[in-house]
């Protein structure tokens, strides 16, 4: 397993990266069809009111907002892999305190250890898939984990509805339990994979990282020697002699402005897990059941089958940038995704505000709607465009403060929609519209398209400066093997790799 080459390391690199995300979504997942219910879970914790239920599903997102922190100091030190792995181990363990829970102080410690965990995984996972994948396919991959998320989603709904029926505390400790089987299988499997090469290099390893560069080659046999090998190896070293030309990593790079713009690049890794957050996706993935129950007054038991088929929907539009995200780029995904987000909770607020049980089924096919619109841009996007966008000097840290941003937004979501959902009910569809349509400006005028583009590419983006330096010549033009992106400011002409490796351009 530890020299598996070509398209079966790829396959193998994808593979773990999506256990990593089906773990994430069987998470977000599993307490929303445990929450707000008279059932045993409800009987084992006292029954929790909606400020309690707020808490005892959000604080899991304060544990992967720590764990985003750990990995944004030491998770450039000790390397993707690691981290990972480390990342798998925790959740294990949170894992086991949750399922002999008794007391929700109990509860509430290893939702924080299992949040502290997965925070490590969502920081890392996405930085090791984009520097292990092709350029040209790098889109396609990196949407991929949004799908298994979703696939996590919809066994986590549909398990909480079948044992709902089991009249036991197994109706809420099995399926807590269960998502120990996916850390343990995520553990496995990085165990026999290896560090990227970007990361080997910056560590002074570059032997290591040319061996693995030559694994990754698609035409095997390749050894360390090849043209294209030697050539990818001497762009990754030569990217990073530039950035670090300034000595040892100091913090107060990440607020560097000039031809780096690294403040500019974590203002934008922030800004879209921000967007991500306030669509009102978790409003429906944590708490689906409880919104169709108290916003749209069904049964619980049709609230939990809408909500099982709610994750199904989504899981049908996690697909869809498995092939749109390498043909329209992300910048197309995500103001299309945004456009359709708003359209559909205003169609379901506008539903709700009539207040007849007809129009209360009408607004779910919305919900439903809003799902596949979710799947198509800001499910995936921001997960992994933190990791596209920052140089190999502080991708690590990058994605980390994304991450962290992420969970903090999360949190946020999480705790004030069961509040929000009892006081103001279908007019928390209304907030979340408008913070939809102010994505789509945004998006437009801020964000680079780094479809197509070599990593170490996209730091041509950045050198015109400003806000918007790069993002309008930014068309994600196609890679020709042993050629460099066309750069917006060369008129169209292409430079060989290897000349431009020799300029030091």
């Amino acid at each position: 397993m530890g020299q598996l080459r070509g398209r079966i390391l790829h396959w193998a690199v994808t593979a773990a990266s999506c256990q990593a995300f089906l773990l994430l979504g069987y998470d977000q997942g599993v307490m929303s069809g445990l929450i707000g219910a008279d059932n045993e879970f409800g009987k084992q914790f006292g029954h929790p009111n909606a400020n309690m239920q707020g808490i005892m599903t959000s604080i899991y997102d304060i544990g992967c907002a720590a764990g985003c922190i750990l990995s944004f100091v030491v998770g450039h030190k000790y390397g993707r892999k690691k981290m990972i792995i480390a990342g798998g181990s925790i959740m294990v363990i949170g894992t086991i305190i949750l399922g002999s829970s008794y007391t929700r102080a109990q509860f509430l410690v290893g939702r924080i250890v299992t949040g502290l965990g997965n925070g490590i995984n969502s920081s890392n996972v996405p930085a090791y898939q984009s520097e292990m994948a092709r350029a040209e396919v790098r889109g396609m991959l990196l949407s991929a984990q949004g799908t298994v998320t979703i696939v996590g989603l919809c066994i986590a709904y549909w398990l909480d509805y079948g044992l709902s029926f089991v009249p036991s505390p197994v109706q809420w400790r099995f399926p807590i339990s269960f998502q120990a089987f996916f850390a343990v299988c995520l553990v496995v499997q990085m165990i026999c994979l290896p560090e990227t090469p970007r990361w080997l290099c910056e560590q002074d390893r570059s032997d290591e990282a040319a061996h693995i560069l030559a694994r990754l080659q698609l035409k095997q046999p390749a050894d360390d020697s090849s043209q294209e090998v030697v050539l990818l190896r001497r762009q990754i070293e030569t990217a990073i002699a530039l950035e670090s030309a300034g000595g040892p990593f100091k913090y107060r790079e990440l607020l560097a402005g000039g031809k780096v713009q690294n403040l500019r690049r974590m203002i934008l890794a922030g800004l879209i897990n921000i967007q991500q957050q306030f669509t009102g996706s978790n409003m429906i993935n944590y708490y689906a059941p409880v919104v169709y129950a108290n916003a749209m007054h069904l049964s619980r038991n049709l609230s939990l089958i809408l909500g099982g088929c709610t994750s199904l929907t989504y899981l049908v539009g996690s697909i869809i940038p498995l092939w749109s995200m390498d043909r329209f780029g992300r910048r197309a995904s995500l103001m299309f995704s945004a456009a359709g987000l708003c359209f559909c909770f205003v169609m379901t607020a506008i539903l709700l505000s009539i207040g007849s049980k007809p129009c209360a089924y009408a607004a779910t096919a919305f919900v439903f709607l809003f799902q596949l619109f979710l799947g198509i841009g800001y499910l995936p996007v921001p997960w992994f465009y933190p990791s596209e966008i920052t140089t190999t000097r502080i991708r690590a840290r990058g994605q980390a403060f994304g991450g962290f941003v992420n969970w903090i937004c999360v949190f946020i979501v999480v705790q004030i929609t069961p509040i929000a959902i009892d006081n103001i009910q279908w007019r928390t569809f209304i907030i979340f519209a408008c913070f939809c349509f102010c994505w789509i400006p945004m998006v437009y005028f801020f964000f680079p398209e780094t479809k197509g583009l070599e990593l170490e590419d996209v730091d041509h983006l950045f050198e015109a400066g400003g806000l918007t330096g790069g993002v309008f010549a930014s068309r994600g033009y196609p890679v020709r093997p042993g050629f460099h992106r066309t750069h917006p400011n060369t008129e169209n002409m292409e430079k060989p790799l290897a000349e431009e490796l020799e300029t030091g351009v």
